[in-house]
């Protein structure tokens, strides 16, 4: 049996640990807008009158959003990625 969109959309969220806030916020981040209410109806058992399919548009804004949610927004054309220098501390 092959895993649907809501299957995956709902293994991202438990093993993220994420909350219906979060994944709002998540989309918010590249501009997709989703009540919570809509939200749940993806995390629905395919047998309740309000379950609805999770569309290839919806998980892949979700995961667009969660790239940016946990590595931080792409820089722009022309600007340099900012680099992670840590300085040792010498014992002198």
């Amino acid at each position: 049996m092959a895993l649907t969109n809501n299957d995956i959309f709902k293994k991202i969220r438990v093993a993220h640990k994420l909350r219906d806030d979060d994944m709002v916020k998540i989309l918010a981040l590249v501009d997709f807008r989703i009540s919570k209410s809509e939200l749940n109806a993806f995390f629905r058992n395919e047998d309740h009158p309000k379950y609805m399919e999770c569309g290839d548009q919806i998980l892949r804004n979700f995961l667009n959003g969660l790239i940016i949610h946990l590595r931080g927004p792409m820089p722009k054309k022309g600007e340099k990625k900012p680099q992670n220098i840590s300085k040792k501390k010498s014992n002198d």
